[in-house]
């Protein structure tokens, strides 16, 4: 839901209500916009009192903020390349009173280069895809969300050393990458989840959240699916719905 509107630096932004109105976003008109998979991939976050939480690629901040307003007690840190959207994931933080440090730097230059100690866990909802030639050119308001200009390994090893050991990884990705990011990842860590996100009962899963802790040996477990959409009903399911409005999770 859009509530208000306003210009920073000649760019439109818009001020819209997740999780049923407790947590308030701000982010640009045009380009790419947070939805369905930000909201997902903050309700596979479970993160105790005084955990450390590192989002890469957090851009305005609508992963943390739906964290923050799960999880109040979590320690939350955003890394973001581009400094438009890093400046107002720290406007959202404090719109939003949340605990949350926005760093800006490049999950290319690599974890040690933050100057950090590795966190409990590190989530990411990494760009799509790799191969200019896989799709049709996005709109530049668009591209850096979903071009991986370093390859999705540049991403599963940033995550990797951005978490002690028995620390947790979570991601939200397209599902039909899903082998790449259990071989990625499965280089220094196991223990893995995995649950499909279909769009409808009927259909195979068009993205996957995948849980994996660092040095973790314990068997894959695959999970009950997450239905988003009923065929002549409403809008999305119950169970859907529910965690759209924050009264539900997706732990793992």
């Amino acid at each position: 839901m859009t509530a208000t509107s306003s210009q920073s630096d000649g760019v439109e932004i818009v001020e819209n209500a997740l999780l049923g109105g407790r947590v308030r976003l701000r982010q640009p008109a045009k380009g790419y916009r947070a939805g369905m998979d930000a909201a997902l991939l903050a309700a596979a976050v479970e993160a105790g009192p005084g955990q450390r939480v590192l989002e890469a690629g957090c851009g305005a901040g609508a992963v943390l903020m739906q964290i923050a307003a799960r999880r109040p007690d979590a320690v939350l840190t955003g890394l973001e390349r581009d400094p438009a959207m890093a400046a107002l994931a720290r406007e959202n933080a404090a719109l939003n009173g949340a605990h949350a440090t926005i760093v800006e730097g490049d999950v290319a230059d690599g974890f040690r280069a933050l100057g950090l100690k590795p966190f409990d866990q590190a989530v990411s909802n990494p760009p799509f895809f790799d191969d200019p030639g896989a799709l049709r050119a996005p709109s530049p308001g668009k591209r850096g969300a979903w071009m991986a200009d370093d390859g999705l390994k540049a991403w599963t090893d940033f995550l990797l050393k951005g978490v002690r050991e028995g620390g947790r990884i979570v991601i939200i990705h397209r599902a039909d990458r899903l082998a790449d990011l259990l071989a990625l990842l499965g280089e220094k860590a196991g223990s893995f989840g995995v649950r499909g996100i279909h769009p409808y009962a009927d259909e195979p899963a068009k993205r996957v959240l995948v849980s994996a802790i660092k040095t973790g040996k314990a068997p894959l477990r695959l999970l009950p699916p997450l239905v988003l959409h009923e065929r002549g009903g409403p809008k999305h399911t119950a169970e859907a719905e529910a965690i759209l409005r924050g009264e539900a999770a997706l732990g793992f």
